[in-house]
């Protein structure tokens, strides 16, 4: 298999357990997930080739999204895991994105999984930031990771303007919700703002509340309104691969001063340290 190929297995469980690699021709994750049943899905990384970040969040997440989806279901978590070392052993990246995609439509309870390389922002990114623009939209069960909302996401997407990073979701409040795929902050006089109802409650995002917490930065859990987004002094989106990354221009208007501030980049730090503390071998 090549290095940057995409990689897909089907969980078999019961008396036989093992994988069934599947012949999926996709262009990355996305692309693989919506050639598969639909359902909930949970996406993380890997540090080291072999380790991952509150692992047992992602198996309760894929769990709720089921449950939410009115189809509750249990993840065997033994299995589960004994199935990633086997996919990860399989797949020659030294560090890979990997999705978890529980069937709700044709079998439902069948675990797949996904791989591809992972990439992240590029240092000159976190330095210089990136930029996003703001869109009128949101999720239908925003609790649910649902794969439904992969598709709407790839489509919005293919229109995104060339240098474009993220697309902030408004609700019919005027409240920035989140991105496409991470979670959205704003400092306003030294005031952190995150919107907390209508939105995914990423796995990353409770990282970085956690550092924001014992740095006794004020935290208030609401969106920021669209029309303050001019007045705010920095901004940073979170998610799994992305760690936290500064948004230094949204809609064309740069964030602050332009440049990544100080607060975002110390929180990029702490929560590096974070994620260290929060490693277990998969």
């Amino acid at each position: 298999m090549e290095t940057g190929s995409i990689a897909a297995w089907k969980v078999k469980v019961g008396p036989m357990p093992g994988l069934e690699r599947l012949n999926l021709q996709a262009t990355g994750l996305d692309d693989g997930t919506q050639q598969l049943p639909g359902g909930g899905y949970t996406t993380f990384r890997t540090y080291g080739g072999t380790r991952a970040a509150h692992l047992e969040d992602h198996f309760r997440r894929l769990e709720e999204s089921a449950r939410l989806l009115s189809k509750p279901l249990t993840v065997e978590r033994a299995p589960l895991r004994a199935a990633l070392r086997q996919a990860l052993a399989d797949y020659p990246a030294p560090e890979r994105r990997v999705r978890l995609l529980l069937d709700l439509e044709r079998e439902p309870g069948v675990l797949y999984i996904l791989i591809e390389p992972l990439h992240v922002p590029s240092e000159a990114e976190y330095a210089r930031g990136v930029k996003a623009i703001t869109r009128r939209m949101h999720r239908e069960n925003p609790k649910a990771k649902q794969t439904a909302f992969i598709e709407t996401a790839a489509r919005v997407r293919r229109e995104l303007p060339p240098g474009v990073n993220e697309v902030l979701m408004v609700g019919e409040d005027g409240r920035v919700l989140e991105g496409l795929s991470s979670n959205f902050f704003a400092v306003l006089d030294g005031v952190i703002w995150t919107a907390d109802e209508g939105v995914l409650s990423g796995i990353t995002r409770e990282g970085v509340l956690a550092c924001i917490r014992k740095a006794g930065i004020p935290l208030r859990m609401e969106g920021i309104a669209c029309a303050d987004l001019r007045r705010a002094g920095e901004a940073f989106i979170t998610s799994a691969s992305r760690a936290v990354l500064p948004v230094t221009e949204i809609d064309g208007r740069p964030v602050g001063d332009g440049r990544p501030g100080a607060l975002t980049l110390n929180l990029l730090r702490e929560y590096r340290a974070w994620v260290e503390g929060e490693l277990e071998e998969i």
